[in-house]
């Protein structure tokens, strides 16, 4: 089958599509023929060499969100069988014609919904979900800061955070970012590249600073994440694409009751991953078929164009999800 491969870590042109060994589904897994993979930050990372994978992850290969066919199931797997349309995380390996994803994994795809438009969405609402909800307790009459708003991620919680009935502010590059994510519902936004927003979102939210941030950023952004919190507010740190570290004013933090919590989904136990791909089902699948919500794609190219699809996102100038087609 051809699939992605990384023969060294660099920019986008050290990958290349090499012909490679099915994979062969172990007791309780599927394998799948992909139709589309959805692309993550944290693939360009993996890409350039800076990111070691978790400990249990056994496939080094790209792709982590895939939508395709079962093509074939493990010796125990007893609620799936080939030719069923699935969608999922898969711990890597999506970047190809095939990938092995574990049973619990697995949701069907909707009527209707097409391949890209099921690979686009898993990461992306499990991610807001467990973020927003499950750590931050979001809650209805609570306000928002979530950064970087025209990513894949960032999309998916403006719209989980306005059906939850929370005010929402996010952080943009682009004016024309901006302008998407107020069509997406959120309340105001920010240009990053203009305005502090540490001064500018407690001004749009009535001088009251915010419940809860969703912060991709860093150590970077630390400072003024938290001076942007009200009292008791919860940080959730989510990426450090500008910062690995920071200075942390521990009375800051304890004088106003502060909150910090982080969240990655790829280091938990496949016992956790199971149980956060059900969450998402039970609460934000019937929210996705009833289109109430829904994944934001900003382009797709063909698995031979892998490279272009991680400038394109490297570029910072998409805005939603980028997905390979297969």
């Amino acid at each position: 089958m051809r699939a992605v491969v990384l023969e060294e870590f660099g920019e986008p042109e050290v990958m290349h599509v090499r012909e490679v060994p099915r994979p062969q589904p172990g007791p309780r897994q599927l394998r799948v023929r992909v139709r589309a993979s959805a692309l993550n930050r944290g693939d360009t990372v993996q890409r350039s060499g800076g990111y070691p994978l978790p400990p249990g992850i056994k496939t080094p290969r790209m792709g982590i969100e895939v939508a395709g066919e079962v093509e074939a199931v493990g010796a125990e797997v007893r609620a799936w069988s080939p030719g069923q349309r699935v969608f999922g995380l898969v711990d890597g390996g999506g970047y190809a014609e095939a990938c092995l994803m574990e049973e619990g994994m697995a949701i069907p795809i909707p009527e209707g919904w097409s391949f890209v438009q099921a690979a686009a969405t898993p990461e992306a609402f499990i991610t807001a979900h467990e973020s927003l909800l499950m750590l931050g307790g979001l809650r209805e009459g609570q306000s928002v800061l979530i950064h970087a708003g025209g990513s894949g991620i960032g999309t998916a919680c403006i719209q989980v955070a306005k059906a939850m009935g929370a005010k929402v502010f996010f952080t943009v590059s682009t004016e024309e970012k901006r302008r998407r994510c107020l069509e997406l519902g959120a309340d105001a936004g920010v240009l990053r590249t203009e305005r502090n927003f540490a001064r500018e979102v407690p001004a749009l939210n009535g001088g009251a600073g915010v419940d809860l941030v969703e912060d991709f950023v860093g150590g970077a952004a630390l400072e003024r994440n938290l001076s942007v919190l009200k009292f008791g507010g919860c940080l959730l740190l989510l990426g450090m694409l500008d910062g690995m570290s920071a200075e942390l004013d521990l009375r800051q933090v304890v004088m106003r009751r502060l909150q910090l919590k982080g969240m990655a989904l790829r280091p938990l136990s496949p016992e956790e991953r199971v149980a956060v791909t059900r969450r998402f089902r039970e609460r934000w699948l019937p929210e996705l078929v009833a289109g109430r919500v829904r994944p934001i794609i900003d382009s797709t190219f063909p698995l031979e164009r892998a490279a272009d699809a991680h400038r394109r996102m490297e570029s910072n100038a998409s805005f939603g999800k980028i997905v390979l087609e297969v």
